[in-house]
């Protein structure tokens, strides 16, 4: 008899949720780890970088106090220290949350790394150790080291930073998240190498924080998965807040110094700061767990799984970012429901990718749903395009944050929303409307009869929908 019904190997948003969940469905389980539970979200990535960039919106807004009408003595400058104290001790507090999950449901924690050792069977070694240093202390009652067997066994070992030949990240001058969140002092100057939702997220906060920052992106705009449309409002908005962007450049060589790091470009030109961000997306942990030698499939890196997460080999199971992108907490965590759902011979529901929310904390904020306007037409779709400015919404005006736009791309003959792309104040929690719609499989009619609260931001949601069938009345 196995040890344990369902093993887990990643403490992450994708591994917690799925033992918790199994262990919801009568399932003994266990959940091996070897640097901190909440994984990267929780503790270097998600939390700590959003409780940061609360700081740095609370700061650019005190900074505007008297167009609110509020008198202050003094500037308000940043704390950097208090800052980072405060991030961390929030990512602490969720380490420590998912304990407490994790001994509610009678989860076994085992601390360690693992590695697959014949079929059903996972080999613990103590780390000696860990890659990253832990921000939580381990949680106490863990089991030990050693091996154990399973019916099932579930990778949720997530990525890490991806390093480019040259720009090989050495925690003093070229940085990864895990120094730019808990930098000794603000840099005067700064160089960002890529525009995804981490480089933009980072190149927002060190801006509002005093650093003179710029962005090198290879591709011919910043955040290239978005809208374009999107990408060239968001480039106006960096660089009307003093962020020097530079498209469709390489960063061809890397000269890092004792004062400093300069970087050459591809179009011959030498820029230099202070200290540079490697933000070139990540790779998935499959290192280690000797994934081959157990049948398990590995295709471009990531783990190849069904839409409820088999790998190739029988009792195997892979969820989040180990198996490719889009490497989200969100995605990882509706992949363990459904997971352990099937293992527990539930109804289970597989992941629609293209329904799944892409979100970027910057300022202003970026969100968005399924496919481009481009990605549509490419797909041979006929297509109705609605956009809306945030100019003309009552409460972004009342706020002092009518900088946004709202897209939403609809099949011209069906109604069938097949993509929404907005860039705007609070848009990351406004998304949801048009991803319930889609997951509802709603049209532009049902949309049309949806009321909204008035005045809510959330009305460029009608309106961007209203203007895409000719129909919008505050445009």
């Amino acid at each position: 008899m196995a040890d344990y019904d369902v093993l887990v190997i990643g403490g992450g948003p994708g591994g917690y949720t799925a033992a918790i969940r199994a262990a919801q469905l009568g399932l003994k389980t266990g959940l091996v780890e070897r640097e901190h539970l909440g994984g990267i979200c929780s503790n270097w990535g998600c939390i700590p970088t959003k409780t940061l960039l609360h700081s740095a919106s609370m700061l650019d807004q005190s900074r505007r106090f008297g167009d609110y009408g509020l008198d202050l003595e003094g500037p308000v400058s940043p704390n950097i220290d208090a800052m980072i104290e405060r991030s961390r001790g929030v990512a602490e507090r969720m380490a420590g949350g998912v304990a407490v999950l994790l001994r509610k449901n009678k989860v076994d924690v085992i601390w360690g790394e693992a590695r697959l050792v014949g079929a059903g069977e996972v080999e613990v070694l103590a780390m000696q150790k860990p890659a990253v240093k832990p921000q939580a202390p381990k949680p106490k009652g863990v089991k030990p080291a050693g091996r154990y067997t399973a019916d099932h066994i579930v990778l949720a070992t997530g990525a890490r930073p991806r390093s480019l030949p040259g720009l090989e990240p050495d925690g003093e001058r070229i940085w990864t998240y895990f120094e730019a969140l808990k930098p000794a002092a603000i840099p005067d100057s700064l160089i960002i190498v890529g525009s995804g939702a981490i480089g933009i997220e980072f190149a927002s906060f060190y801006a509002s924080v005093g650093a003179e920052v710029t962005i090198v992106e290879l591709e011919e705009r910043i955040l290239p998965a978005e809208d374009a449309e999107i990408s060239l409002f968001m480039r106006k908005a960096l660089e009307k807040r003093g962020i020097a962007v530079r498209t469709g450049v390489a960063a061809e060589a890397v000269k890092n110094g004792k004062s400093g790091v300069s970087i050459t470009l591809a179009a011959g030109d030498t820029i230099t700061a202070e200290r540079v961000i490697s933000a070139v997306g990540v790779v998935a942990n499959t290192e280690g767990l000797e994934l081959e030698g157990a049948g398990v499939d590995l295709s471009d890196g990531v783990v190849a799984i069904d839409e409820f997460g088999r790998t190739t080999a029988p009792g195997i199971w892979a969820i989040g970012d180990v198996t490719g992108a889009p490497m989200l907490a969100h995605k990882a965590e509706h992949q363990a429901r459904s997971c352990a759902e099937a293992i527990a011979g539930q109804a289970a529901h597989g992941l629609e990718r293209g329904r799944i929310p892409r979100c970027t904390y910057c300022d202003p904020q970026v969100a968005s749903v399924g496919l481009t306007e481009a990605q549509a037409v490419d797909a041979g779709r006929d297509i109705r395009v609605g956009t809306f400015p945030f100019l003309a919404n009552g409460k972004a005006i009342a706020m002092g944050a009518d900088q946004g736009l709202a897209k939403v791309v609809f099949d011209a003959g069906s109604g069938e929303l097949l993509g929404a792309h907005l860039a705007g104040p609070e848009v990351t929690e406004i998304i949801q409307g048009f991803v319930t719609a889609m997951q509802m499989e709603a049209t532009e009619a049902e949309l049309f009869d949806v009321v909204y609260p008035h005045p809510t931001i959330s009305e460029v949601l009608k309106e961007a929908a209203l203007a895409a069938f000719g129909r919008a009345v505050n445009i």
